[in-house]
């Protein structure tokens, strides 16, 4: 018989890693390698902290699943439609952004 002590530890389970779809490029990665637009009573926000109440979606930080996402599927996503003042904003923060990020590919 194997001690209660050995079982334990052979059976731990791994921490889950929540996942989360790039609206832009449809890729799945961790939640915490994404940025979060989230849609609240102000309008649509970047949500650095990731915590902002609203419905939110997801987007690489990287230029090119920015400019996919801010052609539709980010409105799509949010189920709403983008202000011309929210897509100030947004392209605001998309011009800070990189154009590739080699990590993420």
């Amino acid at each position: 018989m194997v001690p209660i002590g050995e079982m334990i530890g052979k059976y731990r389970k791994r921490k889950h890693v929540p996942q989360r779809t790039c609206v832009g490029c449809r890729q799945v990665l961790p939640k915490r390698t994404l940025v979060r637009i989230v849609r609240t009573q102000e309008g649509v926000l970047v949500d650095q902290s990731g915590k902002k109440p609203g419905r939110g979606a997801y987007l690489h930080d990287r230029r090119s699943c920015w400019e996919r996402g801010l052609k539709g599927t980010l409105a799509h996503a949010l189920k709403t439609e983008i202000t011309a003042k929210d897509l100030e904003e947004l392209l605001a923060f998309m011009g800070t952004l990189p154009d590739e990020t080699s990590a993420s590919e």
